[in-house]
């Protein structure tokens, strides 16, 4: 695989849901990272994704503009939520259940990394997902 080592949302393919849509910019397929993955998430207005969580993997979310709640299990499971905007990055452990919800007026956007790589191919199973083309 040639070396894709600058790579805007518009040069890849989308996954899109109902909530909005994840653009993978660094990823083993995109230019082979070897041990993350990750990539622009959008966020409409009033939508998120629901409770989930990345077995075996830990993930950063970096809020890159909107504001909104942010949803991070404790070790106990309990839920702790934070209001968030741009600048504030969010450490997701290993396996922990996790929810984000655009709470503002205008589009959030996320930058989101998977380490190891991985969690983002199982979205591909998940009913409302839909493949968008580049641009």
């Amino acid at each position: 695989m040639p070396e894709n080592n600058f790579v805007y949302p518009r040069d890849v393919e989308a996954f899109g849901f109902d909530w909005g849509k994840l653009s993978l910019t660094v990823a083993p397929e995109v230019n082979g990272a070897k041990t993350f993955s990750g990539g622009v998430v959008d966020l409409p207005p009033g939508q998120g994704h629901t409770r989930h969580n990345h077995p075996g993997a830990e993930e950063i979310i970096f809020v890159i503009s909107g504001h909104g709640q942010q949803m991070v299990e404790t070790p106990d499971g309990v839920p702790e939520t934070r209001e968030v905007g741009p600048g504030c990055t969010i450490f997701v452990p290993e396996s922990r259940f996790h929810s984000t919800l655009n709470s503002g007026s205008v589009p959030m956007q996320l930058f989101v990394v998977y380490s190891p790589a991985g969690p983002e191919r199982l979205l591909r199973e998940l009913p409302d997902f839909r493949l968008l083309p580049k641009g």
